[in-house]
């Protein structure tokens, strides 16, 4: 009877674990398609289509700018949350581009695979990436998008095109070791989005940056400090005080990489 007890009391949240992974990882809030997301004359709202969807972009479309940033934002609201800082573009003289992913926002369809997400992210940097020849490209991925930004870069170098920087802000170092912290009791052959941001980032050629608040509760600074450990080419900038939804708020952060920025 007990040893019953024990097996049902793993194999349940195993099983939720398995069935459910997609609403324990994204919570994406739908659009509308009439809702208006571009507000601003250099504001542009994109679709790019997709393997059975169509994806929402907007674009910060400067008149001369140094490069741009393909970012990547994390796993919850859409881009009517998300993309709120393009006045720090502008002063960077970047462009910005940022797509939601399938079931976010005005796009279309659901996220159903790791495979698919990246291959997404792929899709819409190809679909922008021609206005950006001869210019600086930095791929940038906040908390969820981490894996992916990582992914993409590494991409680019292996097709002879890496990116000018890379910047991975609040990362895991794998959704494979943040659910270990979690569920240490799962087996992590069950995870269906193994996300790993390490084995990714190690594949790409130039410069990363890493930022990190030293009071993250959701994904503690360990896994940045991992990934620095890891990766000779990162450098890692703590951000003291901050948690992992504000660091964006602190001035250090700003400041630190609108230096980098202008640096490129």
């Amino acid at each position: 009877m007990i040893a019953t007890l024990i097996v049902l009391a793993v194999a349940i949240p195993a099983a939720g674990l398995w069935l459910y992974q997609e609403r324990l990882l994204f919570f994406p809030e739908p659009l509308p398609p009439g809702y208006r997301l571009a507000n601003a004359p250099d504001v542009h709202e994109l679709e790019v289509p997709v393997d059975g969807a169509r994806l929402s972009v907007l674009q910060l479309r400067l008149p001369q700018p140094r490069g741009v940033v393909f970012f990547l934002h994390g796993n919850a609201g859409n881009l009517s949350g998300w993309f709120s800082n393009a006045a720090f573009y502008r002063a960077a003289n970047y462009d910005l581009v940022m797509p939601d992913y399938r079931g976010y926002g005005k796009s279309s369809g659901r996220i159903q695979s790791e495979a698919q997400l990246l291959a997404d992210v792929r899709a819409v940097w190809d679909q922008v990436a021609p206005q950006y020849a001869g210019k600086k490209v930095v791929i940038y991925g906040r908390s969820l998008g981490t894996a992916p930004a990582a992914a993409l870069s590494a991409q680019l170098s292996a097709a002879g095109r890496p990116a000018d920087l890379t910047v991975l802000v609040t990362p895991y170092s794998s959704v494979r070791e943040l659910a270990a912290e979690i569920y240490p009791f799962v087996p992590g052959f069950l995870l269906r989005y193994p996300l790993e941001t390490g084995a990714h980032a190690g594949g790409i050629r130039g410069p990363i940056a890493l930022y990190h608040g030293d009071r993250d509760e959701l994904i503690a600074l360990c896994h940045s400090e991992r990934l620095r450990d890891a990766l000779p080419n990162a450098q890692l900038t703590v951000i003291e005080g901050a948690h992992h939804n504000d660091i964006q708020e602190f001035p250090v952060y700003r400041e630190h990489f609108m230096e980098t920025l202008r640096a490129l």
